[in-house]
């Protein structure tokens, strides 16, 4: 039982390690920098193996350096098969590991590296196999993965998704219309040019979609009106889907915004509260604290690390805990006054049970040297203290903090 545990935490480490980091987690990131590296360099390889004379020079330097990162592609392959498990941990091991690999990120990561090994089983089939590398350059998607601002683009294409597949539709259709249209307008006129009815699919494209080659075109009169035509048509077709792009970048990004205004107005407040071993808590379940309602504990920082706040997490001294709590909801303020006392306040040396204070004056916290003290009645006030209290009265010097 204990080598199981130990198999599963290690491989759910692994799983943190290959997928995307966050800053602190320096191996997860290390890897990130190496996949996306790998990536860039095979890429780079790959193309400038291409030039004839760049080939001759540093042929071998290029193969060696595609060998490389064609390798670290199969390890990661094999990593993400192993620990699928960890990353669908809903499904059963092989249903999690079969999800993975008819994925599109787990086709692209098979097809990156499986090509290049295939001609050493199936050499008459190299030509073929040589094809299939191309499918490389789809990995860059996961270099789209540690840029949120890239994230956005997939968000907005997929949200858009069903204008886009309307949008080119209408477009085909447009297409196959116009080609039609043209051969019965040409077809006399020049039929070694417009022989059937998909000769003008060339030229419909290239007029609707405002390339104009020039190679195929029409020389009557009617069908020069009707390529006018077609050519306005096009600069509004194509406009189409670059307006549902834009608009869908308006709404992500609106979205984001009222996301933001809607955290800043629901007024949440965090604390953050270290814990030494004199406090009652260490020692404690966070489902023993008896937190007062509207009071959780968000985060729990520990070595460096942070552990999820369930209710079984026992809390250790030097823990730092990440307190939130929502705002009353109402209009009612609770106005302090922060006092510094100087060198010729009276309240210097003096205990807070001898201060001369009204009863309407409580005495809230004390901070001496970044430091937060109960203020009981035995506290002696000292020089450079920070005093905040809640009063009615006017105090000189002293400054009001809104709660």
């Amino acid at each position: 039982m204990a080598d199981k545990n130990t198999r599963l935490t290690r491989r759910k480490r692994v799983s943190e390690i290959i997928e995307v980091g966050y800053d602190r987690d320096w191996p997860s990131r290390l890897y990130d920098i190496v996949n996306a590296l790998a990536i860039l360099v095979n890429l780079t390889a790959s193309i400038l193996y291409t030039f004839v004379q760049l080939r001759t020079q540093f042929g071998g330097l290029l193969l060696t350096l595609e060998q490389l990162t064609v390798a670290f592609f199969a390890l990661d392959y094999c990593l993400r098969l192993w620990t699928a498990p960890s990353l669908y941990p809903k499904l059963p091991e092989l249903r999690s590991i079969l999800k993975y690999m008819l994925s599109f990120s787990g086709l692209v990561d098979l097809l990156s590296f499986l090509p290049y090994y295939l001609p050493v089983f199936f050499p008459s089939g190299a030509v073929a196999f040589r094809m299939f590398r191309v499918v490389r350059i789809f990995r860059l998607f996961r270099v789209n993965a540690y840029y949120d601002s890239l994230n956005v683009i997939t968000q907005v294409i997929t949200s858009k998704r069903q204008q886009l597949l309307s949008s080119v539709f209408i477009l085909l259709i447009l297409m196959l219309a116009s080609s039609l249209c043209m051969y019965s307008l040409e077809h006399e006129a020049q039929p070694e040019v417009f022989t059937n009815a998909f000769s003008g699919i060339w030229w419909s494209v290239s007029t609707l979609l405002t390339v104009g080659y020039g190679d195929i075109y029409p020389i009557t009169s009617m069908g020069k009106l009707f390529a006018i035509f077609i050519s306005f048509l096009g600069v509004g077709m194509v406009a189409i889907p670059t307006g549902i792009i834009s608009a869908g970048f308006v709404d992500q990004y609106s979205r984001i915004k009222r996301l933001s205004e809607y955290a800043h107005e629901s007024d949440i407040h965090f604390i953050k509260v270290s814990l030494s071993r004199k406090d009652s808590w260490a020692g404690r379940t966070i489902a023993e604290l008896g937190l007062p309602a509207g009071v959780i504990v968000a985060a729990i920082q520990r070595e460096g690390k942070i552990v999820v706040p369930r209710g079984n997490v026992e809390l250790c001294p030097e823990d730092t805990l990440v307190l939130g709590a929502k705002s009353l909801g109402d209009d009612k303020h609770i106005d302090l006054k922060e006092m510094v006392l100087r060198a010729q306040s009276p309240w210097n040396g003096l205990r807070i049970r001898d201060l001369d204070i009204s009863r309407q004056t409580i005495i809230v916290m004390v901070r001496r040297k970044g430091n937060v003290l109960i203020p009981n009645g035995d506290l002696t006030l000292k020089e450079g203290d920070s005093v905040i209290l809640y009063t009615q009265s006017h105090i000189r010097d002293a400054a009001t903090i809104e709660v």
